[in-house]
C-alpha cells in the first residue's frame, strides 16, 4: 500500500515540513554529484555507525543528526519525503513549528538509539529520515486515527486507489516493520539493509511523546471559524441542507 494523500488538509502552511523536505532534497542532489568513492566516504563520515557511537560517543555524536538527512537512492528519499509530506503537515499544524521541529529530532534520536541498542557493534552506517518520520506516523495515529487516506494498493494484477482510515494504514505499516525486524534480527550486524528497529523505535516514541508535545494544543481554527456568520450565510446553509435531504 502506498499512501497518496490524506483527506485531512492542514490549516496553516507547514513551514518546517517544507524546510526539512527541501534540505533532504538538496543533500541528496549533492550526494548524486559525488563520485562513487567520494560518496562512500561521505556516507561513512556523516552516516550513523552504531559501533562508532558506542565505542566513542563524543566524536561521532553529530552523526545522530546528520544521518537523518542522507538517503541511499531516489526510491529511499522519495518514499520518505512522501510520507513526511502527507502526515507531517498535520502534526506541524497541531504542534506549531517550534514544537514540531523539536518533536521531529527527538523521535529521530530515539529511533537511532533503538537501532543502536539492538545492534551496538554494527559497522554499517545507518542513513535516512525514516526513524524521525516514523515518529510522525506514530503521532498521526494518536491524533487522527480516523482520517481518510487515499492509498494505492496492489493485489496480484489488481491496482486500485482506495480510501482507508489512518489507523488501518499506519497499523499495517507498523506491523510490517515488526515482522521484518524480527526476521532480520539475527543478521543485522552481518549485512546492510533496512533499519527496521529504528522505524519501530521512532514510531513508538512518536506514539508516546505526542501526548506530551500536544498537551494543551487545540487544533487550529478552520478558516470558516474566523468569520462571524451572517443571516445570508444561515439562509445559504439552510438551502444546502434542504438540497441534501431531497436526494
Amino acid at each position: 500500500m502506498i499512501p497518496l494523500r490524506d483527506l485531512n488538509p492542514a490549516r496553516r502552511v507547514p513551514i518546517v515540513t517544507l524546510l526539512v523536505i527541501g534540505v533532504n532534497v538538496l543533500v541528496f542532489l549533492y550526494q548524486s554529484s559525488l563520485s562513487p568513492g567520494a560518496l562512500e566516504r561521505f556516507i561513512v563520515q556523516f552516516g550513523m555507525t552504531p559501533a562508532d557511537v558506542t565505542g566513542d560517543l563524543e566524536p561521532y555524536v553529530y552523526t545522530l543528526f546528520t544521518s537523518m538527512f542522507l538517503h541511499g537512492d531516489i526510491l529511499h528519499i522519495g518514499s520518505n519525503m512522501l510520507y513526511l509530506w502527507i502526515f507531517g503537515n498535520n502534526i506541524e499544524d497541531r504542534l506549531g513549528p517550534i514544537r514540531f521541529v523539536v518533536f521531529y529530532f527527538v523521535t529521530g534520536l530515539l529511533a537511532a538509539g533503538t537501532q543502536i541498542a539492538i545492534d551496538p557493534v554494527s559497522s554499517t552506517p545507518n542513513i535516512g529520515a525514516s526513524g524521525a518520520i516514523a515518529g510522525v506516523l506514530g503521532a498521526y495515529l494518536v491524533l487522527y486515527p480516523n482520517a481518510r487516506v487515499q492509498t494505492l494498493i496492489f493485489f496480484w494484477y489488481l491496482v486500485r486507489i482506495v480510501e482507508v482510515s489512518a489507523v488501518w494504514l499506519l497499523g499495517w505499516w507498523f506491523l510490517l516493520q515488526v515482522i521484518s525486524g524480527l526476521f532480520e534480527l539475527g543478521a543485522l550486524s552481518a549485512q546492510g539493509g533496512v533499519a527496521y528497529f529504528a522505524h519501530i523505535g521512532g514510531f513508538a516514541a512518536g506514539w508516546v511523546l505526542i501526548r506530551v508535545f500536544a498537551a494543551g494544543r487545540l487544533p487550529p481554527p478552520r478558516r470558516d471559524d474566523w468569520t462571524i456568520p451572517t443571516v445570508d450565510d444561515a439562509v445559504r446553509n439552510r438551502r444546502r441542507d434542504d438540497r441534501w435531504w431531497d436526494r
